[in-house]
């Protein structure tokens, strides 16, 4: 599916609601994971990560993940600096998401590859997308991927080069951006859209019921301070507000920030989906049939 016609689609908002509640879950289950996107920055660079990773390949073993690619790749994005770069990969070894390839025949080398936590988080990530990809055109793509583990490991990488490409998906409109680019940002995001009911794209707002910054905090561990700075970013520039003075009452968003969300949002389903395709191609399995691996 396209980009254009996912956004499209009268579902899209239900499935937006459905990977939100989807992606909130797994933070629940594994705060930890948190840190391989707390931020669209560090979230630019995990897909790095998982696509260098996984593109290792048994007949080179000195190939795949090295804190010298993982360099090359982000400063080639200009998606940190050096130094952010290679602190990021030590963040990522001592929280225990990247560990050492065992045996590398040159031991001046160092190739790492993700550890099964970290793993297992990414995958329920793309699994999760699929179904609700599933959901606007009737397809099976979870049932097949959960049958065939290559497509995940095949399509990441796929993805990711795919969407750190796209202008669209690395640069988040201004309106959500003060939101993307700060830790944990993308949570709230989430947690807005997961209370959002109803969506009426063509309405003016959209309430998401009694929303309060001390409840976010508390749910997500941010700082109130923080998330004072998102939300009055968005306030002053009239993208959501509260009925009420002092942030009490209901919260509504406006349609020019619902739709700059989901019109980003639909970059990455649409690079999920044809990422997804190429994995099929590549191991010779027709769309549609999980039983043909």
């Amino acid at each position: 599916m396209s980009r254009a016609d996912i956004v499209a689609h009268p579902l899209y908002p239900a499935i937006e609601k459905q990977i939100a509640k989807h992606l909130i879950g797994i933070h629940m289950r594994t705060p930890r994971m948190s840190r391989l996107k707390a931020s669209h920055r560090k979230w630019l660079m995990t897909h790095s990560v998982f696509a260098l990773a996984l593109r290792r390949t048994e007949d080179d073993p000195l190939s795949g993940l090295t804190a010298t690619r993982f360099v090359e790749t982000v400063m080639r994005l200009g998606a940190a600096s050096r130094n952010t770069a290679t602190g990021y990969l030590a963040e990522l070894v001592a929280y225990k998401f990247l560990r050492d390839v065992p045996d590398v025949p040159d031991k001046r080398v160092r190739v790492l590859e993700p550890t099964e936590i970290s793993l297992n988080g990414l995958r329920s990530w793309f699994d999760g997308h699929l179904a609700c990809l599933d959901r606007l055109d009737g397809g099976n793509r979870e049932m097949t991927s959960l049958a065939e583990e290559r497509i995940f490991l095949i399509a990441q990488p796929i993805g990711a080069d795919i969407m750190v490409a796209d202008p669209l998906w690395r640069e988040p409109a201004d309106s959500i951006g003060h939101f993307l680019w700060s830790d944990l940002g993308g949570m709230i995001l989430h947690d807005l859209t997961a209370r959002l009911d109803n969506i009426d794209r063509s309405a003016p707002t959209v309430s998401c019921g009694p929303v309060t910054l001390v409840e976010l905090s508390e749910t997500y561990q941010v700082s109130t301070t923080n998330l004072k700075r998102m939300f009055k970013k968005a306030e002053t520039e009239e993208l959501l507000y509260w009925e009420q003075p002092r942030r009490r009452g209901d919260l509504l968003l406006t349609s020019r920030f619902i739709e700059d969300y989901f019109t980003w949002q639909s970059a990455k389903f649409a690079a999920i989906d044809q990422a997804y395709h190429m994995a099929l191609d590549q191991l010779g399995i027709k769309a549609g049939n999980a039983a043909a691996a």
